[in-house]
């Protein structure tokens, strides 16, 4: 009973004082911040390049054209108010003297030679509106030649409607990938935002000499149990703090941001690829976890922890630049064995089951190793801070567990 009031008296320390710290609120809510701003850009620009269009639909300015090529009807020329001019020299004339605005040279043969616009300085960002006249007047007149569908061939707005088929049932790959994809997703953010403050939980009583006194009043098992199941905890606040914002951000301001609109009612719910899913993500945090534990717990100094730090991340991450490969070679020794080696597994794993060529006995195979591997790393970690908390002058070693287990 004591050890248990223990532990949730370690749990509560933990979940308060990450709490109390600017540098997790940063990290949690940097992303969404980020959002925010890239959002706000978007909306900024969008507006931006709408007035400006307004604006110079609103714009009078006094035009010259030569065409050569013949392809500008007249009614376009008239309708912009452009006045024809025998030759390009006499053009740029008019507009070196301030007689025009602007001067559009349309060429003999369009498709070789470069249309030339000369104008008046109008600023950095407002000069492009004479290129855009010319290219209207080009839209204007070559639409007027031909019909409506032919129009939309040359504009690419064809719309084009794709079913695959799998199974003899009809399958759409790009929607049934999006629920069980989310816990790979959410793995990967939770990992590049969270995993420096998992790694410093358990150094950073050693590096200020705190941890004698935690030890005196608290068994080391109670203590690293206690700071693993908070890193947990900690681990879904986190997550809520990045979900909940871009939830509200995609769904308030989505009409205004012009962002794809995804029809959540049709989004396929596969419970059996949900619950792999689920389950790979779970035992793969917890194997993370307790590695991070671990290394926190066996090196001096944090600045040692984060180099090892930077390996796993590595076998972790490194198989993202084989994401063809897991899609197009499932059946491949080398896919086979990223998927089911425990460091390398958990990206591997979750995109194949997104995918839907995870074969049921592979992922039941991949899940129960990483299970025995994340229970085997929580074991040991619990050892390896059991004797390495109070070591502060080098990092404690297999060897040296041997050594202390034969004791």
């Amino acid at each position: 009973m004591n050890n248990m009031h223990n532990l949730g008296t370690v749990m509560r320390f933990e979940i308060t004082r990450m709490l109390k710290k600017p540098s997790f609120w940063l990290m949690a809510l940097g992303f969404p911040v980020l959002m925010v701003g890239i959002f706000g850009i978007v909306f900024w620009s969008n507006n931006a390049t709408m007035e400006a269009a307004e604006k110079l639909k609103n714009e009078k300015i006094t035009m010259a054209v030569t065409d050569v090529s013949g392809v500008i009807k007249p009614e376009i020329l008239q309708a912009m108010d452009a006045k024809e001019v025998a030759t390009r020299d006499e053009g740029i004339e008019k507009v070196q003297s301030g007689a025009v605005d602007a001067y559009i040279y349309f060429p003999a043969d369009l498709a070789t030679e470069r249309v030339e616009v000369y104008g008046q300085d109008a600023g950095l960002f407002e000069n492009s509106k004479y290129s855009a006249i010319a290219t209207t007047m080009l839209d204007q007149s070559v639409n007027a030649q031909v019909s409506e569908q032919q129009r939309a061939v040359l504009r690419g707005q064809v719309n084009v409607a794709t079913t695959t088929f799998r199974d003899g049932q009809e399958y759409d790959g790009i929607r049934e990938m999006i629920a069980p994809g989310l816990f790979l997703v959410l793995f990967y953010f939770l990992i590049a935002f969270f995993g420096n403050q998992m790694l410093n939980s358990t150094i950073e009583e050693k590096e200020n000499r705190t941890i004698e006194m935690l030890l005196t009043t608290v068994q080391s098992r109670v203590l690293i149990i206690g700071k693993i199941l908070s890193l947990i905890i900690l681990a879904l606040i986190q997550t809520l703090v990045i979900l909940i914002p871009v939830l509200t951000i995609y769904f308030v301001l989505s009409p205004q941001l012009q962002l794809p609109n995804i029809d959540l009612a049709n989004i396929p719910l596969d419970p059996l690829k949900i619950g792999l899913g689920a389950a790979i993500f779970i035992f793969s945090f917890l194997l993370f976890t307790g590695i991070l534990v671990a290394l926190g717990a066996a090196m001096p100094t944090a600045k040692e922890a984060s180099s090892w730090f930077g390996y796993v991340v590595i076998l972790l991450f490194g198989p993202l630049y084989g994401v063809t490969t897991f899609i197009s070679y499932p059946d491949s020794p080398f896919v086979r064995f990223l998927s089911l080696f425990p460091l390398t597994s958990p990206i591997p794993l979750m995109l194949r089951n997104a995918y839907g060529n995870l074969p049921l006995g592979e992922a039941l195979l991949g899940i129960a190793i990483l299970a025995v591997s994340a229970v085997v790393v929580m074991l040991l970690s619990v050892r390896i801070f059991r004797y390495g908390a109070m070591q502060y002058d080098s990092k404690i070693s297999l060897a040296a567990l041997r050594a202390k287990r034969a004791k």
